[in-house]
């Protein structure tokens, strides 16, 4: 995370082949959640980019040609690479929910909701995700109820 006015400001990874899904997310995400969006139009494009850049989670599509989004979190699974992952797709079938959180998906997100919610969503997912990483690195995990 780096500041941004006074804050800690969220960097993730988007990986979708569709272009307008990857710009209208891009501008959600920035916009109106001020979380900085690097972009990847393939598995195969992200890759190097989680090996050589630093974001606090990776927010994949599902179907894209040559890999698809679980392919993706295995391979980087296999890479040593922790990133929280969050499926982000419009394939909505129950096996690829639970295909994705077996993998070591933090969340599955199902796309075609009203864009607002649809975005206050993913944006509380990333939080989430993140949050957790980062008690599990720290130890610090704090009381609630």
């Amino acid at each position: 995370m780096k500041e941004a006015g006074g804050t800690n400001m969220l960097r993730i990874l988007l990986v979708d082949d569709d272009p307008a899904s990857l710009e209208l997310s891009k501008d959600y995400l920035e916009i109106f959640y001020e979380i900085e969006v690097d972009t990847a139009c393939s598995a195969g494009e992200a890759i190097p980019k989680l090996r050589t850049g630093t974001f606090d989670a990776v927010v994949s599509d599902y179907r894209m040609p040559g890999m698809d989004g679980i392919t993706f979190l295995k391979t980087i699974r296999e890479k040593g690479i922790e990133t929280p992952f969050i499926l982000f797709t419009g394939a909505g079938k129950e096996d690829v929910l639970i295909r994705a959180l077996e993998s070591g998906a933090s969340f599955f997100l199902q796309k075609g909701k009203e864009p607002k919610a649809l975005y206050a969503e993913l944006s509380e997912h990333i939080q989430e995700a993140v949050g957790r990483k980062t008690q599990l690195e720290t130890g610090f995990f704090p009381i609630t109820g």
